[in-house]
């Protein structure tokens, strides 16, 4: 897979998250906290499984510790499934330091493209927007979870077609300026 595919894929999932986020922003803050819930659980449960149902032999026998890891990963998905509002108010504090990274990721995309293209500072004031939001919704996660998650939403599909965007426009000079090829190197008198 080249560079355009994954900023693709992460374009296709940032503007679904955000649609959904959008439409729903009660229930998807509340089934992301069980989904990983159920992230945690599901591979503590196969370790445990795996745990039991090893081969014995007597080597192993003294020892083989019980995976208190999976036992930990179980305990801590079952008290996420249990209480998802107390882990939506951290959840703010990862979904605005989300934002964050994604903004200044953009903004760093953008100066190194300044390398072989002309950016415009237009394309600065996008990706700023999206910093901005994660500054306000790390610096305010409380005041309005529902307006949060919707404002997060809105931020995750700009931020998916800009990346769309930036890649094509980027890739495409990028690729104009490696077909040159550089005559002062030939052989000519």
């Amino acid at each position: 897979m080249n560079k355009i595919s994954y900023a693709a894929i992460r374009s296709a999932f940032a503007i679904v998250l955000g649609f959904i986020l959008i439409l729903w922003p009660e229930m998807a803050l509340h089934y992301l906290v069980i989904t990983i819930g159920i992230l945690f659980i599901l591979p503590g449960i196969f370790t445990i499984i795996g745990y039991f149902t090893r081969e014995k032999n007597e080597e192993t026998k003294d020892n083989t510790m019980f995976p208190l890891d999976a036992a930990g990963s179980i305990l801590f998905g079952t008290w996420l499934l249990i209480m998802p509002d107390f882990f939506i108010n951290i959840l703010m504090y990862v979904l605005g330091a989300l934002l964050l990274l994604g903004g200044l990721q953009q903004i760093v995309s953008l100066v190194k493209a300044r390398q072989w293209a002309r950016v415009p500072w237009g394309f600065y004031v996008i990706p700023s927007l999206i910093f901005l939001t994660g500054i306000l919704i790390v610096t305010y996660p409380k005041s309005s979870i529902t307006n949060a998650v919707v404002v997060f939403g809105v931020t995750s599909v700009i931020y998916g077609f800009v990346e769309l965007i930036n890649s094509y426009k980027f890739r495409k000079k990028k690729e104009e300026i490696d077909t040159v090829i550089d005559i002062s190197s030939s052989d000519t008198p």
